[in-house]
């Protein structure tokens, strides 16, 4: 875990933030988890749902009834086996 010691406290869970364009940029140290939002506290919001997000401790895998409403067909949503696209390797 990401950790610092200014102070001789140690501090898990290190961020940065700094601001972009209109709004601001935040990453979670340990993850590399980085996200934005126009403030702020909304960049400190999304970062939070995003960490949880990527350590599991919210959401799901949607049911095929969750597609259906959202009008997928659950039978086309297949991930694939095709090769990534070249800004995703």
């Amino acid at each position: 875990m990401a950790s610092s010691t200014r102070d001789g406290d140690v501090h898990e869970d290190e961020i940065r933030m700094w601001p972009e364009g209109d709004g601001w940029v935040i990453t979670h140290i340990e993850t590399g988890v980085t996200t934005q939002g126009d403030t702020r506290q909304e960049a400190l919001e999304m970062l939070d749902e995003a960490v949880a997000l990527h350590n599991g401790e919210i959401g799901h895998e949607p049911t095929d009834e969750e597609l259906r409403e959202m009008g997928i067909d659950p039978e086309d949503n297949t991930t694939g086996d095709g090769e990534l696209p070249d800004f995703m390797q």
